[in-house]
This record gives C-alpha cells, structure tokens and sequence, in this order.
C-alpha cells in the first residue's frame, strides 16, 4: 500500500534547479536509502516529502491517517527543556502525559514543599499508573542509555551539538510513525551506537527514508535505494551492493544510447550540410527530429574524483609519542600512552564520543599540548589536519580564491595543476568557482575544506570524521587516494565501512585514559572484541541484582539458550523496571515534601541513590536479555 506519493515536483534556489518534475512513492514496510552527490538536493527533497518545504511545482499526497516523523540535520531544541521533556515533544496522549509529568516533577524539584505542584505531580504520577506510560517511559530511557545520554534530567541548552542530535534522534525514534524520515542519522555517533541503531531500525515496523553516506549501514538497513543524479530520480530495488550493479548496467546503457545519438547527430548534420531545405514535409520533420536530437539532455557522467595531490618528502624520523597525559577537569581522557608512528601507517582512532580521539589528534598536530609527557616531531613532517568542525570560512570569498589562498599551483605526478582544475577535478565545474562560498552546501562546503588540505602537499594526514557529511562518490576516491598516498594516515571515524577501507591498525579508547593498540582494520578488531564478550559471558552470567544467572557448576558448551532463571527474569524484567521507577517517584515525592526535615532526608536521598543504582542496572539487564533473546532467535533459524 502506498502511504506517500510526489507527483512531478520541482524545486530550485535562484538559478540552481535542484530536480524538476520527479516523482517517487513509498510503501508500507519499505525502508530507502536516498543517495547523491552533495549539493544536489537530497536534505531538500527530505524537506518537501516530511512538509517541511514546499515544492516550486508538483505535489504531495499523504494517507490520511499516515504519521510522518523527521529527522532533519540540523534539529532545533527547546534549550530550557530537560532531556525528556525534548524528547517527550510528540503530539500522542501517552507522550503528552509524559511531558506533563516530566514538567511537573521539575519543577517539583525546583519549588520544594509547594503543595499545588505535588497534588499536580500526584494526579499525573497516577494517570501515568493507569495508562502505562512507565513502560514507555523506560523505553525511552533506554534508548538514550543506548545513544550515550545518560544524564535525563539536564538542560538541554548546556549539551554538545552531538548530544542534542542523538536527543532528537531518540525523539523520533520513540513518535509512533508510519513513515520515518532520517537525514544523516550516523553523524556524530560513535561505532557501537551505529551497530545498535542498525539492529533497532532493522526489528522496527513501519517505513524509513534516510540520506546516509554510511555504505554498511545502507547495505544491512535498506531494500531498496534511490539516486539524485543531475535533478533526476533513479531507482533501484536492492541493498548497496546490488545497486553498484545495477547502477554500472544503467550507466553503460546510457553511455550505449549516447554514443548512437552522437552518431545520428553527425549523420544527420552532414545531410544538413549539403544544403536540405525545408521545402518538402519529409525534409521539414528530418530537421525537426535533428533538433530535437541536439535538444536532449546528455546524461551526466561525473566520472572519478580526481585526488591526485603532491606531499612533501617524509624523512626517517616521523613522530613519536612518549608516556603522554591529559586530563580536563581532572578526568583523565589519555593516560600514559606511548607510539612511535612508522612511514606507512594507517592508523583508524576510534571510541566513545567524548573520550578524548580529537584531543590526541590535536597533540600530534602540535594544536595542544599534553599535560606531561613528549612529542618528538621530525624536521620535514609537513601535517595536514582535516578537523571535523571545518575551519572558519569567509563566506563572501568565492570558491577559487579560497582554494588559491592555500596555492595556486600544485605539483604532482602528472605535472603542474592549476587551483581551477583540481577543482573541476572535486566537481566544481567552472561555473561554481566563482560562485560565493555561502551558497554552497554543507557537504560541498566538506569537500572544498578537503581540496584545500590537500592543496596544501602534507606528508601526514590526520583527518577528524572525514566522512561526516562528504557524499559516497567522493568518499570512494578519497579512499583510492589514501591507497596511493607517500606518508602517515590517522583518521578518527565512525565509518566502518571506511576504516575497514583505509586502516591496518586500530587505536581503541577504553575509559579512563586506556588508549590499546590492535593490529588489522575495524572489522578485524571487531571480531577480536566479540570474542572477548562471548568468552567472557561464558565465564559470568549475573542478572541484574549482580548474581550468576547459572550457577557455580555450569556446564561448558552448552547451546544458546535462556537459563531457567533467565527465562523468568526475561519474562518480569519489564515488571521490575516499572516498580523500580514507580518507588524511586514515590521517594523523590517524599524528599520534596521533607525538603526542611534534615533526619528524614538523611534517610531518604541514600534510598534514592540505591533505586537509581538498581534502576540503571535492570535497564542494561533490559537491554542484554532483548538482545539475548534476538540471538538465542537467530541461532534457532540457523539451525
């Protein structure tokens, strides 16, 4: 059943026509990768079909009862609004109550001993009993353990951009929907949150829409993907791997059609030549047609992303890391850790966001300084350092002058190149050069930022989340070129399938300033720790109140399956969370109303302290035993 349809729908900025007259329809349970390169529209036409925008021309027809919730790059956040009360933003009754109660409880907390807001807290706490809005609420609770945001109740003002997206992503993934429109929903999301949001949109019902640059992602989480090539739509009816197929057949066919048309185009301009005139019918409609022929669009061929860029020469002594220490308001983020890079090195930094990855970027570029410890630099290390926030750009400087601020010429194996053709070579035809930097978009933004690091012949690569907001072509030979580039390569990435590409050794941030050393690439490393889980969940198996779930005599190799004590904690664990949270309300209830009886809260607040602990824990047991149960499921269909 189709739940949307856009009917030859238009749209275009001053002179630059995104796509003209396209259509596409989505289906019940179909989910959609829409590619493209930058700055061809895809945010755009994300826009119009979630209502955002409006098309110059065409139209949108939506079901009636079809809900659509969207993900936008940039969300815009109540920045008062606690963590759940931003995300508890829906318009469903079960989330309206929710935000209410989350509003109530706050300011609760803020008025201690107002007893209007306490009978309102306990009318709500009450609604929340007799519609089952404490299920829900733990849900969503885990969902934000799962993308990194544990502290609920702060102000969502005071956050990191990155946590504000994964609040919104959270958002939209609780709003019940029949259509779910995400735009870049890896950005700004670490390896393991990615692995989980594949899984959690791969089990969820309903619709998915998404741009994404992430290629495994798109290749385990859709069926079926969408190209914006040059204002057209082309569809395919397959996951990545099957649409670089598809996609070299439909180009070959176009090529094929082209290289006829050119000819008829020659043929016929000869029989011009010779002086036809338009005196007879048959003669008036063979010129008609060779006009026509010269009329039709040519198919765009990009063709490569030429990254063809010289380096200064590496000599024996690169750069060593000696016992280095850093700490910021006395937490450690890198702790006694030591490295002597090699000339080849492919180096992938990876870990939670916010362990401190860009810090040990910035103390090998020179940008910061370690608390304790030494960096020995060689005399020709010539660094490029491609940050993930892109350096400031002046809007007002058009696209070839920012390029020939870094050079105007560089030289490489084919010779010298001129600013204006390395640029043709990174998709900025002579038409865009002179085009202001403010209009371009934030992926061409990316790319131009990326020339200019290049421009500028390093000879060591650091590069911070390169693939954030680069499109999958330019990502490809970005990789073809790390494959042929004379120096030391130390990317920070979330992209799997990028580090996989590009990197022969992995630098893994374990917490409290470990930073281990694996030899292979991600998936390598990745297989490595999956093991050291299994072993080490053969060894232990507690429940969520810390005891072994099997027992001192468990028999080695047993199948997958639940214990019986686990199969009962599986089927109460929802129970558990809900008494959890209701007694942790009622004590927090209790501390408002005792907010000036000192002997009572001395008693309370360590009750409280105890509930959050035991909350927290069944929550992750929650999470373990769902994903168990997905295993055990998995390993049965195997068999």
């Amino acid at each position: 059943m189709n739940i949307l349809s856009a009917e030859k729908i238009s749209k275009s900025y001053s002179e630059k026509i995104l796509f003209q007259d396209i259509s596409i329809g989505i289906s019940e349970g179909e989910k959609i990768g829409l590619i493209g390169i930058n700055g061809t529209g895809k945010s755009t036409l994300l826009k119009i079909l979630a209502g955002v925008e409006q098309p110059d021309n065409g139209k949108i027809i939506i079901g009636s009862s079809v809900k659509i919730e969207y993900l936008p790059q940039n969300p815009r956040f109540d920045n008062e609004a606690t963590v759940l009360q931003q995300v508890f933003k829906g318009s469903s009754p079960v989330m309206k109550l929710l935000r209410d109660y989350e509003s109530a409880l706050h300011k609760c907390n803020e008025r201690p001993g107002d007893i209007q807001l306490e009978k309102k807290l306990l009318v709500l706490t009450q609604s929340m009993d007799s519609k089952g809005a404490w299920v829900f609420e733990s849900e969503v609770k885990t969902i934000l353990t799962k993308l990194g945001v544990l502290d609920f109740e702060a102000n969502v003002g005071t956050l990191s951009g990155g946590q504000r997206k994964r609040i919104a992503m959270a958002s939209a993934l609780i709003s019940p929907a029949d259509l779910l429109i995400l735009d870049e929903p890896t950005n700004h999301i670490d390896n393991d949150t990615v692995d989980w949001l594949e899984k959690y949109l791969g089990n969820r019902k309903g619709a998915l829409l998404m741009v994404t640059h992430d290629r495994y992602f798109l290749e385990r989480s859709v069926n079926k993907i969408i190209e914006l090539d040059n204002g057209r739509l082309y569809s395919y009816q397959a996951n990545y791997t099957k649409y670089l197929e598809m996609k070299a057949e439909r180009e070959e066919l176009e090529q094929s059609s082209e290289r006829k048309r050119q000819g008829l185009i020659r043929k016929e301009l000869e029989w011009i030549k010779k002086g036809a005139k338009a005196r007879s019918t048959k003669q008036k409609a063979r010129i008609d047609r060779f006009e026509k022929l010269q009329e039709e669009q040519t198919p765009t061929v990009y063709g490569n992303v030429e990254i063809k860029v010289g380096s200064a020469r590496l000599g024996k002594k690169t750069i060593a890391l000696e016992h280095i220490k850093k700490s910021f308001s006395k937490v450690d983020v890198i702790n006694d850790f030591s490295c002597s890079f090699l000339r080849d090195d492919r180096i992938g930094i990876i870990g939670p966001n916010g362990c401190g990855k860009s810090t040990l970027l910035r103390i090998i570029a020179g940008k910061l300084k370690p608390d304790s410890g030494m960096v020995e630099t060689g005399d020709t290390i010539k660094i490029g350092l491609f940050s993930q926030e892109s350096e400031e750009m002046d809007g007002n400087l058009r696209v070839i002058d920012y390029i020939r601020e870094e050079a105007e010429f560089i030289t490489t194996d084919d010779g010298s190149i001129s600013a204006s053709q390395m640029l043709e070579r990174f998709l900025f035809p002579p038409s865009v050069q002179w085009t202001p930097v403010a209009k371009l978009s934030g992926g061409e933004k990316r790319r131009l930022y990326l020339l200019r690091i290049l421009m500028g012949a390093p000879n060591i690569l650091l590069m911070d989340e390169p693939t954030n907001d680069l499109d999958i072509q330019t990502l490809t030979i970005l990789e073809s070129y790390l494959d042929e580039f004379p120096g030391i390569v130390i990317v920070v990435s979330h992209d799997r399938y990028f580090l996989d590409r590009v990197t022969d050794k992995i630098f893994s941030f374990e917490g409290n300033g470990v930073v281990k050393q694996f030899e292979g690439n991600y998936s390598y490393y990745h297989e490595i720790i999956q093991q050291m889980q299994v072993d080490a969940h053969k060894n232990t198996r507690k429940d969520w109140t810390g005891n072994n779930s099997e027992g001192p005599n468990k028999k080695k190799d047993r199948p997958l399956k639940f214990t019986f004590k686990e199969q009962r904690e599986f089927e109460q664990i929802d129970e558990i969370i809900v008494g959890l949270e209701k007694s942790l309300n009622d004590i927090k209830i209790k501390i408002c109303d005792a907010s000036s009886d000192f002997e009572s809260l001395q008693e309370l607040l360590p009750m409280q302290e105890l509930l959050e602990t035991q909350l927290n824990a069944a929550i992750e047991r929650w999470a373990f035993l769902n994903e168990l149960a997905e295993e055990i499921s998995k390993s049965k269909k195997d068999t």
